[in-house]
């Protein structure tokens, strides 16, 4: 099987192979690089994260839904913490998805007792850490089980032209952005994906379930920022190839665009539908036509890592390509602080949003 060396000499990448920890510096930017810069994630609350839930508890049932406000604390040690507290199982213990640990996030963890007497939830309130409601309901809180995020944002030190970044916000409002995985996805120093090159040369490598899941997951988020980077190089990131899979917004349906005429481009241009890239795994591409060139030259560069994906059971499925940014807006505090405001769907990432506004150093990990 090939290594990662090996694959990407075959890429239409630099000579040298791509360090991992570099892998999402490297991509391409939709309006080029950004002229401004500033700083991020200087305190916890300069990165502020409230989930979107998709349905509230009933009131009734063997799960506890704990709504939990936390400042600079990992989502899974929050579950651990939950566990130990509720005495239970980790197993027994869910949440929708994981928040930025550098952050104050709010969000719903819910807890399985099962006939297990219900513990004081506000003995674990701490410094970093609130249990602002807990409600029963009938079922455990699943992965993905979320409208979005809403996020406030404060960059500080601002450097460059103000009115060229203030245009760069209006484009991304208006046209959205590309809809890269973020370098959160990928582990410090692409720590995930050194994982994944080992896995790939060595499947019967043990690893346990959850680290395994996380490899699995950047490896092929990975290839699928390789297809949006070089759609983004094309300028076709964010319109309708022949044979593309477009997705409806706000759905995981999609349908394939057999040809390419003036009521698709505006339905794309209204953000009505999104072309759609590879989530690799087993079956047979939906593509066609030039998409399918488009992602089988990419693909096929990186074939060692689709095998590896293909042989760990994953299947084919597909991620919008362009991520649409709700209810935008900015403030300034000063001549060098700006407050950013704005909503995204589960799945997405807000340094994403941020990358295509301005470049960032920031303190803090991933």
């Amino acid at each position: 099987m090939p290594g990662w060396r090996s694959v990407t000499r075959q890429m239409a990448m630099p000579t040298e192979p791509v360090p991992f920890e570099s892998h999402v510096a490297t991509l391409a930017y939709a309006a080029g690089k950004p002229v401004a810069s500033g700083r991020m994630r200087q305190l916890p609350e300069d990165f502020q994260v409230t989930e979107i839930p998709l349905l509230e508890p009933d009131g009734e049932g063997e799960h506890v839904w704990l709504w939990i406000s936390k400042r600079g604390e990992n989502t899974q040690h929050v579950a651990e913490l939950l566990s130990t507290h509720a005495g239970v199982h980790p197993r027994q213990v869910s949440y929708a998805g994981m928040k930025d640990r550098h952050a104050v996030t709010q969000q719903w963890f819910s807890v399985q007792l099962a006939g297990k007497e219900e513990p004081c939830w506000e003995d674990m309130n701490s410094d970093t850490l609130t249990v602002q409601r807990h409600v029963r309901h009938s079922r455990k809180l699943r992965r993905g089980t979320l409208k979005g995020n809403t996020f406030r944002i404060t960059l500080r030190d601002i450097a460059g032209d103000h009115a060229a970044l203030e245009q760069r916000l209006a484009t991304v409002h208006n046209d959205g952005v590309p809809n890269y995985f973020g370098e959160q996805r990928f582990g410090r120093d692409g720590s995930n994906l050194h994982a994944a090159e080992k896995l790939f040369n060595n499947p019967k490598l043990r690893m346990s379930r959850n680290k395994r899941s996380l490899t699995l997951s950047a490896a092929r988020s990975f290839l699928f920022n390789q297809v949006l980077s070089a759609r983004v190089s094309a300028a076709n990131w964010n319109t309708a190839l022949p044979g593309d899979a477009m997705q409806l917004h706000g759905s995981h349906s999609y349908f394939i665009a057999e040809s390419v005429d003036e009521d698709l481009l505006k339905r794309v241009a209204s953000q009505d539908i999104h072309p759609t890239g590879p989530l690799y795994g087993r079956g047979e591409s939906p593509v066609r036509g030039d998409c399918q060139v488009l992602e089988s030259t990419i693909l096929t560069a990186c074939a060692g890592w689709c095998e590896g994906l293909e042989v760990a059971g994953l299947t084919q499925d597909r991620r919008a390509l362009r991520l649409g940014v709700s209810d935008l807006a900015w403030q300034w505090k000063g001549a060098g602080e700006l407050v950013l405001n704005f909503s995204l769907p589960a799945g997405a990432y807000a340094t994403s949003v941020l990358r295509e506004v301005l470049l960032t150093t920031r303190t803090g990990g991933v």
